[in-house]
């Protein structure tokens, strides 16, 4: 019967794959292959258009996934009942039924910048255990990323002391990358989600206002939208009003007598719609020391430019720009198998080979194998899982977000500015260089 549920658990984790990773793995298995040490990397041909830099994440979900990694009784059953695998070897389910990740894993930390074709993260394993983990890995990496991407540059344009809210989760593209992208946004720089399944998951409070339904209800039940601001204030006193249900300015200019009056306090107001800068600033003069929060399809582009034509707005609620928009296409490829380099040289698709460190310099970065030493330069890459097991313990959000925060900051304005960033340069090294020619003759 059909599970109509599609909810996720660990213990699924390894069936949330793609089938070809099955078959492979079936046929490395019958080949003798499946034990061989591979090494693969992932990284990104290009960056989204737009887009000077990516900030690593989804990390931590990854070693999650990898720490989960078996097959239960029932799940080979249901695999076996396909059909699919009727030849292949009988090996194949016996390593399933004892299958655990024994590999390990190199990664930059989780809010690090990174650049088109640099690998933010390389398993070394057994290789069917390695070419089974792709499709979870580049799922979770790819939109962790290219969210914790948009938040640091979202935090970039509006500056440190605005108040940023995720208020993405019904336009994400299912209620499991909603929590992703809560986490990403958090972690990328903004304050508060307004999930809160997500919030207290993270040990953070949610955050959020009102919506018009409700002073449409009320008003209509009650009689105006005065009393229906005032049944909300019963409950929760001074929370921040949604004032644009039908006139901004007459909503301002109700709360303003009865501020003066004494009677009421106020956190703040939301305007969610409307000429957005010569609203604020309208609203301002009204409620003069009230924040004001701005909502409605706002991404980056459009906080510049509120800004640069002086509107009065302390906060943002952001959502459907920043948990979609053009996708992260990172990719998960194969550079060294039982110690021999491999590459692929597909025109346009073309990958590196060996296993490679990221050396970070002032003014550009150094792609080099994992053999080389630093230069003066930082190895962004670390052993982060070994032999299955994880070497430290997870970070916290307000540590990525630290380091994001010092990441984006350190570079230059070139690489940050919205409008045709120029990325950090990326050289390969002399060593990777050679290999890269040595490996493409040997395929010729």
């Amino acid at each position: 019967m059909e599970d109509l549920k599609l909810t996720i658990q660990p213990e699924d984790y390894s069936l949330l794959t793609d089938l070809y990773q099955l078959t492979m793995s079936a046929c490395y298995v019958g080949e003798g292959l499946d034990q061989r040490r591979a090494s693969f990397e992932l990284s990104v041909r290009r960056l989204p258009k737009g887009f000077g830099y990516l900030i690593a994440m989804g990390l931590a979900q990854a070693l999650e996934y990898l720490e989960n990694f078996r097959f239960s009784a029932d799940q080979i059953l249901a695999l076996q009942a396909t059909g699919i695998f009727e030849r292949a070897p009988a090996e194949f389910w016996t390593v399933l039924e004892t299958a655990r990740f024994e590999g390990d894993v190199w990664a930059v930390p989780e809010g690090t910048a990174v650049f088109a074709n640099e690998p933010f993260l390389r398993i070394e394993a057994p290789l069917w255990q390695a070419q089974l983990a792709e499709t979870y890995l580049l799922n979770t990496i790819n939109y962790q990323t290219l969210v914790a991407t948009r938040a640091a540059r979202l935090r970039d344009v509006a500056g440190k002391d605005a108040t940023l809210l995720e208020f993405g989760t019904r336009r994400a593209f299912s209620p499991q990358g909603a929590l992703w992208a809560a986490r990403s946004a958090l972690a990328g720089g903004l304050d508060a989600t307004s999930n809160v399944l997500a919030a207290l998951k993270l040990d953070r409070k949610p955050a959020g206002t009102m919506a018009h339904s409700l002073v449409m209800a009320l008003g209509a039940i009650e009689g105006t939208e005065s009393q229906a601001f005032q049944a909300f204030h019963r409950y929760f006193p001074g929370a921040p009003l949604l004032i644009d249900t039908y006139d901004t300015i007459a909503a301002a200019e109700m709360l303003s007598r009865q501020l003066q009056a004494g009677e009421i306090q106020l956190s703040g107001v939301r305007i969610d719609s409307g000429d957005l800068v010569e609203l604020s600033k309208q609203v301002r003069a009204l409620l003069p020391g009230v924040p004001i929060f701005a909502s409605g399809d706002l991404d980056e582009y459009r906080i510049a430019e509120f800004k640069a034509n002086g509107a009065c707005i302390e906060g943002y609620g952001l959502g459907t720009q920043l948990v979609t928009g053009s996708p992260v296409n990172g990719v998960y490829k194969l550079v060294e198998i039982d110690g021999i380099p491999v590459m692929k040289g597909s025109p346009g698709k073309m990958t590196y080979p060996g296993r490679k460190q990221i050396f970070r310099g002032e003014r550009c970065d150094r792609l080099g194998l994992i053999t080389e030493a630093a230069n003066g330069e930082i190895p962004l890459l670390q052993l982060v899982l070994k032999q299955g097991q994880r070497l430290n313990e997870p970070e916290s959000i307000a540590q990525i977000r630290d380091r994001t925060t010092a990441t984006v900051q350190g570079l230059p304005e070139s690489v940050r500015k919205l409008e045709n960033p120029v990325s950090l340069p990326v050289e390969l090294s002399q060593a990777l260089s050679e290999l890269t020619d040595r490996t493409r003759s040997r395929r010729t």
